[in-house]
């Protein structure tokens, strides 16, 4: 299986809730981000989960409890 093949889910975890940087403290995605994912291929996916992971790691904010 080629990357192209690789489904990637949405690291959505239904907490939707921007900070005042427009990044969303569930999932750590850019609003940009968010909005893009639906037509983003496997590559373009795996690049904003590294950048939301490297904005978790450098925020250390805790999401939200339900």
């Amino acid at each position: 299986m080629s990357g192209a093949d690789v489904h990637i889910p949405t690291p959505c975890i239904m907490v939707c809730t921007l900070n005042d940087d427009d990044v969303c403290v569930g999932c750590y995605r850019t609003l940009e981000e968010i909005g893009g994912w639906g037509d983003a291929d496997t590559e373009e996916r795996l690049a904003i989960l590294d950048r939301a992971d490297d904005r978790y790691r450098s925020t250390r904010l805790d999401p939200p409890r339900n």
